[in-house]
């Protein structure tokens, strides 16, 4: 047993425009180099052109995206008599979205293309629709812990 302070959560607030925690998270995942006013114009801008593109409420779109990406169910590593195993676990709340939003930006990074803004609008709007490779990012991770059923037992 670990003989550490718990680490307090930090409160995460809402953002200016859509008062959503959840944009807020997607702004400090984008965010490179502590530059969060580029973080900000980037994820605006890309809820812009999905606005334009579908026509829907940006903010909507972007929740049912994140709800699409979430994993549900993951492996975490557990050494057992010298052995690793790879133990299928269930994802809380926080950390699948966490992971639903990791997943996306890492998407969209890796897209073709120069203009981050059209690459997160794209891969937001791929998620909505079910496709892209966040998705398939979510489908390997279950396929994971399927195949690794068996060790459910050595659960922490």
């Amino acid at each position: 047993m670990s003989r550490r302070k718990k680490s307090k959560k930090r409160i995460i607030t809402q953002d200016a425009v859509y008062n959503s925690i959840l944009v807020n998270m997607m702004i400090n995942k984008i965010l490179l180099k502590g530059k969060k006013n580029i973080a900000q114009n980037i994820l605006y801008e890309a809820m812009k052109n999905i606005q334009d593109s579908i026509k829907q409420d940006p903010l909507e779109i972007l929740k049912k995206a994140v709800l699409n990406v979430t994993p549900v169910i993951e492996v975490k590593s557990r050494r057992v008599g010298g052995a690793t195993y790879q133990v299928p676990t269930e994802v809380k709340n926080e950390r699948g979205n966490s992971l639903a939003l990791k997943f996306l930006i890492k998407s969209a990074r890796n897209r073709p293309g120069k203009n981050m803004i059209a690459k997160l609008g794209n891969e937001i709007i791929d998620a909505y629709n079910n496709t892209g490779n966040s998705i398939k990012k979510k489908e390997e991770m279950h396929k994971m812990a399927e195949a690794n059923k068996a060790f459910t037992t050595l659960r922490f």
